[in-house]
């Protein structure tokens, strides 16, 4: 009896650790290539240097990690950090809210963002240079750009790497 009932249970136990996952259990997220990341970075770069702006620009993924960063020729060390964060903050805090761009969230925050306790928080820069990279309607990605004597001339360096992908993310 005891080896019939602990037969029993190793059946049931196996049965139940087999039983495929319910649709709700499975979260499943879209991602940008790292194929297609570098692309943006690259074209975001090459768009700022034909100005004559050396640059760096950084893809962010939906987690908010680095998925690729470009520091063009001579671009200064806190370009780096510039792109990343602004990325960070467009991503982070503007895509729930439907705001694609560092700059409109900058804007939306105002002049006090300590108010909120934003200005203590890792990564964050309240600054136009960054748009959110979207697949439809969801928001998946952001690329940021630092280093031109701008964040307006960033933002359109950016826009350049975000249009030379957006059409495969359809």
């Amino acid at each position: 009896m005891k080896k019939l009932l602990s037969t029993a249970f190793a059946v049931g136990f196996a049965a139940a650790l087999s039983t495929p996952a319910i649709a709700e259990d499975v979260v499943t997220a879209h991602r940008l290539s790292a194929g297609l990341a570098a692309e943006a970075v690259t074209e975001a770069v090459a768009a700022c240097a034909k100005q004559g702006y050396k640059v760096t620009a950084t893809v962010i993924d939906i987690d908010g990690v680095e998925q690729a960063t470009l520091r063009g020729d001579g671009a200064m060390m806190t370009t780096i950090d510039a792109a990343r964060d602004k990325a960070y903050t467009a991503l982070m805090l503007g895509a729930t809210r439907n705001e694609d761009s560092s700059g409109a969230v900058a804007q939306r925050m105002g002049a006090t963002p300590s108010a909120g306790g934003l200005a203590k928080l890792p990564h964050v820069l309240l600054a136009q240079g960054a748009l959110a990279i979207r697949f439809g309607k969801e928001a998946i990605a952001a690329i940021g750009v630092g280093g031109a004597p701008g964040g307006d001339l960033d933002e359109g360096c950016a826009k350049a790497g975000l249009d030379k992908i957006n059409a495969r993310l359809k």
